[in-house]
């Protein structure tokens, strides 16, 4: 995979992720609970103005409405989960979650039914889709990979 851009910070993956989803008007976010639900809203409020929806556990029947209120961004009630675009979560490969990537791939199909545009996007820190050998089943489109370096200070 080419790379086609690189950034820094949270900035970087945001920018970069909302000029990937330009066009698509609904976007549905698949992750595990608690651990990728954070991310989920943390990209959607780029992209606050489009539908959003997120899929815990590729439970496509369980898919949750992103949107932003005066608290920020939060899951809602029961939404449709078809979407122009599908971002697969990195939690997703994790190897103590257990779940696969043909799985994934079925999940992303299901998503994008009915779309003449759509996408498959992961977004994933440390080349967990790569390590996993998820890109080697699933055609993404794209892939966001970042790299986190923690500091902790004694002041």
């Amino acid at each position: 995979m080419p790379i086609i851009n690189t950034s820094q910070g949270v900035g970087g993956i945001l920018n970069s992720f909302r000029g990937l989803v330009e066009g698509a008007e609904k976007i549905t976010f698949v992750g595990t609970p608690g651990f990728c639900t954070p991310f989920a809203e943390l990209l959607g409020f780029v992209v606050r103005d489009r539908k959003l929806a997120f899929i815990p556990n590729m439970d496509f029947e369980k898919a949750r409405s992103v949107s932003m209120t005066p608290e920020g961004m939060q899951l809602g009630g029961p939404a449709d989960a078809h979407a122009d675009a599908v971002v697969l979560l990195g939690g997703l490969a994790m190897p103590k979650i257990g779940t696969g990537p043909e799985k994934a791939k079925e999940i992303a199909k299901k998503v994008l039914e009915g779309s003449a545009k759509g996408k498959i996007i992961g977004v994933c820190f440390q080349s967990m889709f790569l390590q996993q050998k998820w890109d080697e089943v699933i055609n993404f489109d794209y892939i966001i990979n970042a790299d986190l370096s923690v500091e902790v200070l004694q002041t």
